[in-house]
């Protein structure tokens, strides 16, 4: 299968829904060929994955669902989940991550939306995870998005909004049609390029960043950074991070063979007895034990 990729780069895109706002800071595809570790994105961010080919595991709020060609599935504020592909038959995935913005953020000419459409709007903000089988033909849509992206046409900005405010639209009306976890959701904002920034920092620097280096790249003081991050994870900096290091750990502990002196180090404690005490605090039991009840 011949599967067009898309980035939308810097280029951006704000699409009129419902009573709200979507800021898309990114959409992108590529394939699995390792596990994407276990994370959770921020208040009032959204992550639509497509599967257009291959085969995996997601693991989302406790529960395990197969990943084949076809599927797709939403990931909101504080679901955990992690994505693990089938390395004889890898999985693609489009992505397309989102901020969701208060209603006053349209311009005046957008504010006026029905009911349905406000309905589809809340019906979104306040299902943080939902997955299921496309019926919408969603794959067109993506080669349609593709296509506008890369041939960069007259008008190309206008194409790849519509089509964006289509896919997201696809989406959420398949709610409605299969099972979902429906719960109230806080929408709160944040710049979308400091928000980046703090997901990036945990899913890919959980190792070594500190409050201190976070704070610059942010432009904020620490305790503007503190404040910041509380509001988006509900968590502290230093609880956010511990939980970005931990499941950085089980994972190379159920994925790897590395001893556990070099996970340890991997994922940046000085010591090994250090990282034992916090791995026992966090998980209720030894890496050994996790290793051994996993595997």
């Amino acid at each position: 299968m011949n599967l067009p990729p898309i980035n939308i780069g810097n280029i951006d895109i704000k699409l009129a829904f419902g009573g709200f706002v979507l800021n898309v800071l990114y959409v992108k595809f590529g394939y699995f060929h390792t596990s994407m570790r276990e994370h959770s994105h921020s208040y009032g961010s959204y992550e639509l994955h497509y599967i257009p080919s291959g085969q995996g595991i997601l693991v989302a709020e406790g529960k395990r669902y197969p990943l084949t060609p076809g599927t797709l599935f939403m990931t909101g504020p504080n679901v955990a989940h992690e994505q693990i592909p089938d390395h004889s038959d890898p999985m693609a995935e489009y992505c397309v991550f989102l901020e969701v913005l208060p209603g006053d953020s349209q311009p005046a000419a957008s504010k006026y939306s029905t009911n349905k459409e406000n309905l589809l709007s809340e019906l979104l903000v306040n299902t943080p995870f939902w997955i299921g089988l496309d019926n919408e033909n969603m794959m067109a849509l993506f080669e349609m998005l593709a296509d506008e992206l890369s041939a960069k046409r007259i008008g190309f900005h206008h194409m790849a909004t519509n089509i964006l405010e289509m896919i997201i639209t696809r989406m959420v009306r398949q709610y409605t049609k299969h099972s979902s976890s429906l719960l109230d959701v806080p929408v709160k904002t944040l710049d979308d390029s400091r928000m980046l920034t703090i997901e990036n920092c945990f899913l890919n620097e959980y190792h070594s960043i500190t409050l201190g280096q976070l704070a610059d790249r942010l432009g904020l003081s620490t305790r503007q950074t503190e404040r910041t991050v509380q509001k988006q994870y509900g968590v502290s900096f230093k609880d956010k991070k511990q939980q970005s290091r931990m499941g950085a750990a089980a994972q190379l502990l159920t994925t790897t063979d590395m001893t556990i002196s070099a996970i340890a180090a991997e994922i940046g404690f000085a010591t090994l007895e250090q990282f034992s005490h916090s791995f026992k605090q966090y998980h209720g039991m030894t890496a050994t034990q996790y290793r051994s009840r996993r595997k």
